[in-house]
């Protein structure tokens, strides 16, 4: 797609469409329906193909734009990935692009993995990508230099 770069990620088949109003459209596989297609979306959609096809996670246990509350105000992670007894595993934090990974973003998606206690944190622009392993009894977090397949 012309508007929106190739990002560090590997290509998939998007189906690509327009609404009646000439927004573009990229066919969401867990939702089940075509959404439109931000720099951001673009990021999300190559984040869940890749956690299916390259890392094994089971699209059954991918949610997407899960809901949760953080000081009173209801929030919205973009991807949340569930461990086989579905518990948080993996918080992911998509940002378009053209958005820097800096404190602002690491801080938004430690704050919002407060609440979700996913023990793996993933944040990424599609260019750049940052993933830890936290352990929350512990206090600390390890930076990964992959992100783990599932199950391991």
């Amino acid at each position: 797609m012309s508007d929106f770069p190739l990002l560090d990620l590997p290509p998939f088949e998007a189906k690509l469409s327009q609404s009646a109003t000439n927004q573009p459209l990229i066919w969401d596989a867990l939702r089940r329906k075509h959404v439109v297609l931000t720099p951001e979306e673009w990021v999300r959609q190559h984040v869940v193909h890749y956690l299916i096809s390259h890392r094994g996670y089971p699209r059954g246990l991918l949610v997407l734009e899960r809901g949760l509350r953080y000081n009173q105000r209801l929030k919205r992670t973009d991807l949340l990935a569930m461990n086989a007894a579905g518990q948080p595993l993996l918080l992911v934090e998509c940002k378009a692009p053209a958005v820097k990974i800096d404190a602002a973003v690491v801080r938004q998606a430690a704050t919002y993995n407060q609440t979700v206690g996913a023990p793996l944190l993933l944040l990424t622009n599609g260019l750049t990508h940052y993933c830890w392993r936290v352990d929350f009894e512990a206090g600390t977090n390890e930076r990964l230099a992959e992100i783990p397949p599932f199950g391991a």
